[in-house]
């Protein structure tokens, strides 16, 4: 059988909850944006049949998206939402040569992750490096 971290069987990576566990210690998360019961990191949350895209997200709200070539969508919903008052900490491949990373994420408070993550019970390291990246208002959005 094929490890799901290694090949493109799906674009749904669940948090490492000791990544999370960290985070959180900084964050009191209202809500997770994109979850299922079996992997939501907050007590509400949107799962595929809420369609968190179409939902307003407010509050401190907690993302790792799905990681396929829709992201960009998803990391520019967050990068708006932060502008219009929500904070939103995001759990992202770490695609610097991307044009949702120089439009969104070149812009937002973001730290890259030292090593690769081990994804929900996956045994093997990811095929790629992580950041986390907070979208929130900016100064200048707030004066």
């Amino acid at each position: 059988m094929i490890d799901a971290l290694r090949s493109s069987k799906t674009d749904n990576w669940a948090t490492p909850q000791d990544l999370f566990d960290q985070i959180a210690e900084s964050f009191d998360f209202d809500i997770d944006l994109a979850a299922s019961a079996e992997n939501a990191k907050c007590d509400k949350y949107f799962d595929e049949s809420a369609d968190s895209l179409s939902q307003e997200w407010t509050g401190i709200c907690w993302l790792n998206p799905p990681y396929g070539r829709a992201i960009g969508v998803w990391i520019r919903k967050a990068y708006e939402a932060g502008r219009n008052g929500a904070t939103v900490v995001c759990l992202i491949p770490a695609r610097t040569d991307t044009r949702w990373w120089h439009d969104y994420v070149k812009h937002s408070e973001h730290v890259l992750l030292k090593g690769r993550l081990k994804f929900g019970d996956g045994k093997c390291n990811a095929p790629f490096p992580s950041a986390v990246v907070v979208f929130r208002p900016m100064l200048e959005d707030v004066l």
